[in-house]
Formats: C-alpha cells, sequence, structure tokens
C-alpha cells in the first residue's frame, strides 16, 4: 500500500477525484476521537465513510497512519483524503439500457457507450449513467445511490468500475490512488512514430485560457504529475493504432498528452484532431477522411481494459471489451486504405 509522505502531500499530490482536506487542530482543543472530530468538520462525510478512509490509510495525522480511536491532541495536521462526496444534484432514475459486464453486492463494471455522461452536471442533468445506474439499483431493490472512483469522458466509450457501498467505494478508490489498477485504453492517433512503444510525462492542468480543455506544463509548473505509456499496435501510415497504459489518470490525459508530443487522437474536436493533420492534398483523400470522420463522431478512444482488486475479496479482476463499432469500421477504413493507397493518390 502506498504510504503518504510530506512532500507529495504538501505539493497537493493526490488525485483530482478525491476531496481533499488539510486541517490543523486548533491549541485549545480538548482530546477527542479522531473519527468524531472530523465528521465536525466535514459535511458529506459520514462515521462510516471516516472510519473506513483511516483503515486503509487514507487519513494521516502529522503524516502518519492514525486508527479509528486516535484522540487528537493541539497542533496535529490532519491530512483527508476521500472519494468525492455525493453529488448535490438529485440523480433522477431513468430506465436507460447500459452494458453491464460484471455485478456483485460490491461492484458494477459497465462498458460505457460514447455520447453518454458519467454524472449529471452542468447542462447534462439526465440521461447520464449515474441516473441509468441509479434506477438498475432501484429495481434490485437497493436504497444507496451508486458511487464513483473513476470517470471516462463523454464522447470517450468502454469500462469503467463503480461501487454499490461506501467500503467498496473506499477500496477502490484506494487503488486508484495508489495507481494499482490496470487501465488500457486503444486509441486512433494522427502520424506516424519511429518507436513501437514510449512513454509520455509532463503534468496535466488546466489549460490557463480554456478551462474546457487540459494543457501539458513542464514538472511542477502546473497541473499534476500525469505518466502515459504506449505501444503501437498497427501503423497506417498517416494514422496510428495504439495501446495506451495509464500509470496516473488524470482529466484528459490521453487526449492531452498525444497532443503534446503533435499526434492528436483522431477527429478529437477539443485537441485539434477532426482536421486533415497527415496525408495528401488529393480530392479523394479528403473525402476518404470526411467519411471516416462520419463514421467515428468523436476522438477515437476505447477503454478497452480494467483490472483491479475486488474491495471486499481482494480477488483480481479483469475485463475487456471489444471495440465499439464506429472505432471498428473507422480501423478497417484505414486498412482498406493501406492495402489500396495507390487509388487515393
Amino acid at each position: 500500500m502506498r504510504e503518504f509522505d510530506k512532500d507529495a502531500i504538501q505539493d497537493d499530490d493526490i488525485s483530482a477525484l478525491y476531496e481533499h482536506y488539510k486541517f490543523t487542530v486548533d491549541q485549545g482543543q480538548s482530546l477527542l476521537r479522531i473519527d468524531k472530530w472530523l465528521m465536525n468538520r466535514i459535511e458529506s462525510a459520514t462515521r462510516n465513510k471516516i472510519q473506513s478512509a483511516i483503515r486503509i490509510g487514507m487519513i494521516m495525522v502529522n503524516y502518519a497512519p492514525v486508527k479509528s480511536n486516535y484522540r487528537v491532541k493541539p497542533g496535529d495536521k490532519i491530512v483527508v483524503a476521500l472519494p468525492e462526496p455525493p453529488l448535490e444534484i438529485e440523480i433522477i432514475p431513468q430506465d436507460i439500457p447500459i452494458d453491464i459486464v460484471y455485478e456483485d453486492g460490491d461492484v458494477i463494471v459497465v462498458n460505457k457507450d460514447a455520447g453518454m455522461v458519467v454524472h449529471p452536471g452542468y447542462g447534462n442533468y439526465s440521461n447520464t449513467l449515474l441516473n441509468a445506474l441509479t434506477f438498475h439499483f432501484r429495481k434490485q431493490g437497493l436504497g444507496s445511490f451508486p458511487f464513483l472512483v473513476h470517470r471516462i469522458d463523454k464522447d470517450t466509450s468502454g469500462l469503467l468500475v463503480v461501487a454499490k457501498t461506501e467500503d467498496a467505494q473506499m477500496g477502490l478508490a484506494r487503488q486508484f490512488f495508489d495507481h494499482s489498477t490496470e487501465r488500457r485504453y486503444t486509441a486512433l492517433v494522427w502520424g506516424d512514430f519511429e518507436e513501437d512503444e514510449g512513454t509520455i510525462t509532463g503534468h496535466v492542468g488546466r489549460n490557463l485560457k480554456d478551462r474546457k480543455v487540459m494543457s501539458v506544463y513542464p514538472d511542477g509548473e502546473h497541473g499534476k504529475r500525469a505518466v502515459t505509456h504506449y505501444r503501437i499496435l498497427r501503423r497506417f501510415g498517416y494514422t496510428t493504432l495504439v495501446e495506451c497504459i495509464l500509470e496516473t489518470g488524470r482529466t484528459h490525459q490521453i487526449r492531452a498528452h498525444f497532443k503534446h508530443i503533435n499526434h492528436p487522437l483522431f477527429n478529437d474536436a477539443a485537441y485539434g484532431g477532426n482536421q486533415i493533420l497527415k496525408g495528401t492534398t488529393f480530392a479523394k483523400y479528403r473525402q476518404f477522411i470526411q467519411n471516416c470522420f462520419a463514421l467515428c463522431p468523436r476522438q477515437a478512444l476505447h477503454a478497452r481494459t480494467l483490472g483491479f482488486n475486488h474491495p471486499t475479496t481482494q480477488e483480481k479482476l479483469s475485463f475487456s471489451s471489444r471495440l465499439p463499432r464506429d472505432m471498428a469500421s473507422v480501423i478497417e477504413k484505414w486498412e482498406e486504405y493501406v492495402t489500396a493507397k495507390e487509388d487515393y493518390e
């Protein structure tokens, strides 16, 4: 299990998927159990969630783990990393078809379609995955809401795991914090590569001029540490099919990292991949690209593999999903193009 260290905490090296709190206990504070003390200061946290966080080492006092019966003292420095609290927006159950890959009493793994938002928010208050899962839970007679531990973008397809209990959420959240989960994506990107595999590094943070997109910054300048490993699956000359292995999981990490190395994802409008960036100037080629864009009208990115330890049994679970039809169709088109390239030039 990954341990917090003083420098990491001070540098805010905690994933954006966690609600991060720092407290310094007042000098006049009398001795009080830490779980009770925190309940008076974190409005959204239940005692069960706090105790679960303590058990898995996500609450530290003076940069060291403590037990739930630890009594806070004046001057104590307390750092808390919790999975995000339940959304303040009311989640309306909606009967929306979802592809359930695995489910038990603790977790549910879903193969999300491109175009579906994971959770309600500004501009997307309905028809989200959480709306669908809430309906599914109610149909099972469950009183709880789905507990998120990670997300994938609206127009990215593929696998994600959702917890069904607070304890399961904490167990999964710790794994995502430790980067001990297995997450592999398949992406079609512009351009060719000299090497067969590589690693992209660089802090990922909000673009300072456009907060809807992310940018890559020199280490320590802005954003949070991000590492993406990749290997080439197929070369099509002007585009390349790659497998991306996430070491970290920042917002838009793959999209921002490949943009940073001048290989934006195919048809990624937010990062410039919806333009013809490589290839010939012939009209037939331009029409070929436009046809590909129409077949896959979103960034060509699919969360293909997801692995984690079950939060209760600790059994290693691993899931894979096939490429959705839109991405598969575009890849077929590129394979045909490479085979009959002379017809387009």
